[in-house]
């Protein structure tokens, strides 16, 4: 890489790190081209995006960016791993995949300006998908209003019930 190129992808990584709603290091020394294939695959198919970083222009946007801090997980070979739409989903998709695959190694990761080592992404791995998170409260914020139907349709039932009972009695 020319000085030219380098600063391009300084550019690129810098982008990507503003853009991005999380970001997750990981070690990826020993898997085969296959591997990194599949992981790459997967992860497209989340919406998230892996890229295998040169450390030294990570380390500048880390400086450029105030983030001095993470620079101690890009001494190995380190990919760059991003959402830029659902945190949980590049996570879900790197833990599974962990755990299959001895030879990746999630370093940590960065999310809404707070580092995250190996335990919080395993828990942001855990958390339900987007859509079942948006369901759920959608589902509690409609429930009072179908209880407030059901109490409302039950009493013209009940009073239905009742007369119903007056005259049967008198009969």
């Amino acid at each position: 890489m020319n000085r030219q190129e380098k600063e391009q992808e300084v550019v690129k990584i810098s982008d990507r790190f503003k853009k991005a709603k999380a970001l997750i290091f990981a070690g990826y020394r020993g898997l085969k081209v296959a591997e990194m294939t599949e992981l790459r695959m997967k992860l497209k198919k989340s919406a998230s995006v892996m890229k295998v970083v040169k450390n030294r222009l990570v380390k500048r946007v880390l400086e450029q960016e105030g983030m001095k801090d993470l620079e101690k997980y890009f001494v190995e070979p380190t990919a760059l791993a991003t959402s830029e739409s659902d945190p949980a989903a590049v996570a879900k998709v790197l833990v599974e995949f962990a755990k299959d695959h001895d030879k990746l190694k999630i370093k940590g990761g960065y999310l809404d300006g707070k580092f995250l080592d190996f335990k919080s992404i395993d828990v942001l791995a855990k958390l339900p998908s987007r859509e079942v998170l948006l369901s759920r409260a959608m589902a509690s914020m409609n429930a009072p209003a179908t209880n407030l139907a059901c109490v409302l349709s039950a009493l013209p039932q009940k009073l239905a019930r009742a007369i119903n009972a007056i005259k049967e009695k008198k009969n």
